[in-house]
């Protein structure tokens, strides 16, 4: 039986791994609320790990939003993943925890990196100005994970994933991801039997999109591969894979997918005076294809039962 911490359990991702350990039995499942555990006290974490034995750690905490939170909070960006993941990675590590798995993101690649984007454009260029605390921090997880590999000789492995969406999303109106927030805006013009919907810069840009379910299983798999396998596909000096579909699709494309997902009926407007981003990020996943993994959720059915979900659970709730 293996003990597994889950930090982050009540996000996104976290709870889609936990959905995914609960189908094993051989899994002793470990998870603390905001309110038992606060990952922002190291004492707090360093007394944790030192109380429970723990086989695995899942890092999915972290202080996420899109390109508005990005770009209104970029202090608390920085200073809470930074501290966050510190103060995890290096409690599991004084604890004796020989295996992690740290989640980061593609915003980790340079603004401009040649498509699709490979590992090893990690540090060869400048970041996307808007999210660039959030990347920084996720960096320096991954050059954590691996120093304390090459120092320590422990496991500690990190993946990247594209832009994920599906169950427990962040629907807020401001704060929230590309797909969470077009869903929320047709889902209520469609109620208010709006003519227009204004969906945010020119249309063009380019992105990846991944269902959580995906990402959950991508990450128990890469956690559990053997070592053997792993390194025969990365380097101990850049060992992050990123994980994603390897498909991608303009904004404007994805507008029209959300049409179709919520059943809004009117026109779409294109505010090209709000900022774009990236104007392409898809992920070069061809090592995680060599390793044996694939992704199974396509866009327009995760943007269905992503749909359901809204309903079922925010569609009621406004402001």
């Amino acid at each position: 039986m293996k003990t597994v911490f889950i930090a982050g359990h009540n996000g996104m991702v976290g709870s889609a791994i936990q959905r995914n350990l609960q189908q094993k039995s051989e899994i002793q499942i470990l998870t603390r609320a905001r309110s038992e555990l606060d990952l922002l006290d190291q004492h707090a974490v360093n007394a944790f790990f030192q109380n429970h034995e723990i086989d695995q750690v899942y890092l999915a905490a972290a202080k996420v939003g899109g390109i508005h939170a990005n770009d209104t909070y970029p202090a608390d960006f920085i200073y809470q993943n930074l501290t966050i993941q510190n103060n995890v990675i290096n409690g599991a590590f004084d604890s004796g925890v020989k295996q992690l798995l740290f989640l980061g993101s593609s915003c980790i690649y340079p603004k401009l990196a040649n498509q699709p984007m490979t590992e090893s454009a990690l540090l060869t260029g400048a970041l996307e100005p808007t999210n660039e605390p959030y990347a920084i921090a996720k960096i320096a997880g991954i050059k954590l994970c691996e120093s304390l590999n090459r120092q320590h000789g422990v496991d500690y492995r990190s993946v990247m994933p594209t832009n994920l969406y599906g169950t427990n999303d962040n629907f807020h109106p401001q704060n929230s991801h590309v797909i969470p927030a077009l869903m929320r805006r047709f889902h209520e013009a469609k109620l208010a039997n709006d003519k227009s919907v204004v969906v945010w810069g020119s249309g063009t840009v380019c992105r990846e999109f991944l269902h959580v379910d995906d990402m959950a299983a991508a990450s128990v798999f890469v956690m559990n591969l053997p070592k053997t396998a792993l390194y025969k596909v990365v380097e101990p000096s850049l060992s992050h894979l990123n994980i994603g579909t390897g498909k991608d699709v303009t904004i404007r494309e994805l507008a029209e997918a959300m049409k179709v997902a919520t059943g809004y009926q009117g026109e779409l407007v294109f505010d090209a005076s709000k900022p774009d981003g990236a104007p392409r990020k898809l992920l070069d996943v061809s090592k995680m294809k060599l390793l044996g993994w694939r992704y199974q959720i396509e866009l327009e059915k995760g943007l269905a039962s992503t749909y359901q979900w809204f309903q079922d659970n925010v569609g009621s709730v406004r402001g």
